[in-house]
């Protein structure tokens, strides 16, 4: 799914902090520093698409499980399984199994595991609007590409400002595109199954199992 999650993502590092608001990355550390300290991290979330020129309108919602770079990710029927070494694509639709290296060498690309730290590393930041969401008080930020060839316009992270957790992440493209990821439930160090990041082969006997090298 765009690369809002499907969603790699980063470097540890500040580099971009030095030429941002001083107030954003204070509460971008915060939200990097509270979000490290847990053991795994437990989403449910809302995607949006919206691009106008071209009528294209799309929602769906998803869920994932994060520890450390490991991940189980389910969005549009599809399951994305991540045991740090070898990434898992598993469609029922097409009866097929995808099994591929892991890419983080592609920048580009946003995983699971980086979706909450992206904007560590190749962002300017400067404070935006305050909203009032059912209650919470939810700062934004917004995060200007340093790459002056990115596809990407800006990014407006919305963070409680009591929790200190990321609340959405609304990417505008310079195509018109909008992309909005809205975290309903957000879960710390829940107890989760000892094999949750391992691939079974033995339950897609039926599948087809296709090896990208």
């Amino acid at each position: 799914m765009k690369k809002l999650i499907v969603l790699a993502l980063l470097t540890l590092g500040f580099t971009a902090f030095a030429q941002s608001d001083a107030k954003a990355e204070t509460l971008l550390t915060e939200v990097s520093t509270k979000i490290k300290a847990y053991k795994n991290i437990s989403l449910d979330f809302k995607y949006e698409l919206n691009n106008l020129s071209e009528n294209i309108k799309q929602e769906t919602r998803g869920d994932v499980v994060i520890e450390g770079e490991k991940y189980k990710l389910n969005i549009l029927g599809v399951t994305r399984i991540y045991d740090g070494k070898t990434l898992y694509t598993i469609s029922p639709e097409d009866e097929e199994v995808t099994i591929s290296s892991d890419n983080t060498e592609d920048e580009s690309t946003i995983t699971p595991s980086k979706m909450l730290s992206f904007y560590e590393d190749g962002y300017t930041y400067k404070m935006d609007i305050v909203q009032n969401v059912k209650g919470r008080k939810i700062q934004y930020v917004k995060l200007n590409p340093m790459d002056t060839n990115s596809e990407i316009k800006h990014v407006l992270l919305g963070i409680d400002a009591t929790t200190k957790h990321i609340y959405n992440l609304i990417e505008v493209g310079k195509n018109g595109t909008k992309t909005t990821l809205t975290v309903n439930s957000f879960k710390t160090d829940e107890p989760i199954s000892k094999t949750l990041f391992t691939f079974d082969e033995s339950k897609y006997s039926d599948y087809f199992i296709n090896k990208i090298d």
